[in-house]
This record gives C-alpha cells, structure tokens and sequence, in this order.
C-alpha cells in the first residue's frame, strides 16, 4: 500500500511512536528501534523541509532516547508538552495527581504486576503483566479521575493513563500545522492505539490522510499491518520524494 498517497500538495507527516514506529515491548523501556528506522526519518526530515513530527503518548526526552542523535519536533504526553520545529519547547501546567498517584499505587500493592508510569503531568497505568487487574484499574482509576477535576482518563492498548483534561494528539497536530514548517501543508498521521483516533479525526477533519497500524476499530480509512509495513510503506515514499524533479511539492 502507497502511504502517505502522492495527491499533489507538500505533505506535514505525524507520526505516533510505540505501536506504530516501533513494536510494543513487555515493558515501555524494553521497545527496540529497528536498523535504518532513523536514517528513515532523518532522510524524510530533510526531503520533508523539516515537516515531520512524533505525537506520542511518551515524554519528549524518551524520544530522543530512541532516536538518538536525531531530534525531531516532537508532541510528548499527547501534547502536553512538546518541542516546535525551531527548538522553542512547551509545557502545559500540571494538574494536581497526588490522590490519583495513590490509587494507582495502592492497586499496584493489590496486584502484582501492574506497572505505573509517572510523567510531567501525567501517569500510566500497565497492566499487560495482570489482565485479571484491567477492571478494577478501570473502575477505581476512573473514580479518581471523577473526583480530580482537570483530569481525563485515556483507555491505551493494556495501559490507563491519566492526563490533563482537553490534551489530545489532534490539539498537538494543530499546533504545529498553525507554524512553520508545516503551514499550509496537507497533514498525514499514523497511529496504532485508540489514542489516536483524536489524531485522526482532525487532520481528516482538515483534508488530510489517516492511518491505522495495527487492527482495531477506527475512524482512519488507511491501514497497515504493524509497524514493519509502515517502515516499508514510509521508505518507498521516501523514494518516491528523491524521483521527483526539483521544485515539486512533497
């Protein structure tokens, strides 16, 4: 499958990171970067003018980690933070977790298994290692959540994540596109979680192309199989961009 599609405008591509660019790991820090995958993007930036963006779930530094030496512009925490094209970074004030936190580690103590995740304005709750744990996560953390105005409770493939209220990936998509370098370009996400379909519905919302990696129900009307396609798909497009003739958009 040819994606993103050649429809004649310069594209702004965004790209999710666990799930999509790379395979999800037993443990967030246990996920491995493929070979080639950041001479891919490093190569994409270029032929891209720069327009090109990870919006992730993850924090701004555990990208750079990965992707080390490459620092792209990046949306950390669904957009909470982040870090613009010219360098300039962003941070949304925290909301209050204390009471949240404690809930979190409170079933940690009860199950065995469940990893938490703490973050700059944000916390995760794995529970890939105790599936028996997923309900009760979900009711008492909701609950929390309930009583916590500011907050929002994120459902992610085997993790809760708790998050400031009104940040999502598509509000991050548009922060960039309002600057260069990505004004004024047709945006093309891809993503593999429930988290990203808010990603999805804006940059389909404004003429742009989604993609679903992985399955599951979606509002993306592309879909690749798993991060291997996309790193394909991604490639022959890279290829694609080097055959055209100087001066045509990308």
């Amino acid at each position: 499958m040819h994606w993103p599609k050649f429809n004649g405008r310069a594209v702004a591509l965004f790209l999710d990171f666990d799930g999509t660019l790379a395979d999800l790991a037993a443990q967030p820090q246990d996920v491995r970067v493929e070979p080639g995958l950041v001479a891919l993007l490093r190569r994409l930036l270029d032929q891209l003018d720069g327009a090109l963006a990870i919006v992730t779930g993850r924090p701004v530094d555990d990208i750079d980690r990965f992707l080390a030496p490459l620092r792209l512009p990046v949306a950390g925490i669904h957009g909470a933070q982040g870090r613009r094209a010219d360098g300039r970074r962003w941070q949304l004030a925290a909301p209050p977790l204390a009471l949240v936190e404690a809930v979190a580690r409170a079933l940690q103590a009860e199950h065995p298994g469940l990893q938490l995740e703490r973050k700059a304005g944000a916390l995760a709750l794995h529970y890939r290692h105790a599936p028996q744990a997923a309900d009760a996560c979900r009711q008492r953390l909701a609950e929390a959540v309930a009583a916590q105005p500011g907050l929002e409770l994120l459902h992610g493939k085997c993790v809760l994540e708790v998050k400031p209220a009104g940040v999502h990936k598509g509000q991050a998509i548009e922060r960039f596109l309002a600057e260069p370098p990505f004004a004024g370009r047709e945006p093309a996400f891809a993503g593999d979680d429930v988290t990203d379909e808010a990603g999805f519905e804006t940059v389909l919302r404004l003429g742009g192309q989604a993609c679903k990696v992985g399955e599951g129900p979606t509002c993306a009307p592309q879909r690749l199989a798993g991060p291997a396609e996309l790193h394909r798909a991604l490639a022959q497009w890279s290829q694609h961009l080097a055959g055209r003739s100087e001066g045509s958009p990308a």
